[in-house]
């Protein structure tokens, strides 16, 4: 599939670090294989809060339907976008740190009432690109057709 991501929007998919670029590209490579667009972005809830703000503030009006964070160790990035949208969160807790991604695990999953982020496994980033385009193919047939190949060459494997 291609081309399709301008009809449907596109996928933010932000990361605490550069250094997180390796472990996030699963996302990205996911996203691109179904035909999805993808805006990659290094945006940290540490370093630069009022950006991510700002960014997850406007990201309806820019043409963003999800969103994809990948942090590590204290990981409050899907947090702090989670906070300024109403658009759908992945968070994606990176391996790394002292505790190797349990610190970020569970700073990922345990979000008030109110403020959901979806999580995927420690470096699951491929996992939260699949969870995405499952939400986005709930009103697109095509993009629901390609998930079903997808999960016949799984099966296929």
């Amino acid at each position: 599939m291609s081309g399709r991501g301008d009809v449907r929007g596109k996928v933010a998919v932000l990361m605490g670090s550069p250094r997180d670029r390796d472990k996030m590209a699963p996302a990205l490579e996911t996203l691109a294989e179904f035909g999805v667009e993808a805006e990659e972005r290094v945006l940290s809830a540490h370093r630069s809060p009022d950006d991510v703000a700002s960014f997850a503030k406007a990201a309806r009006q820019n043409g963003y339907l999800a969103f994809i964070c990948g942090a590590g160790v204290a990981a409050p990035l899907a947090g702090v976008g989670a906070a300024h949208t109403t658009l759908p969160v992945v968070g994606v807790p990176l391996s790394g740190g002292a505790l190797d991604g349990v610190d970020a695990l569970y700073a990922t999953v345990q979000m008030p009432k109110g403020v959901p982020v979806a999580t995927v496994a420690v470096d699951g980033a491929m996992n939260a690109a699949l969870l995405v385009v499952q939400m986005l193919a709930i009103a697109d047939e095509e993009l629901a057709a390609a998930l079903g190949a997808h999960r016949r060459r799984l099966a296929a494997q």
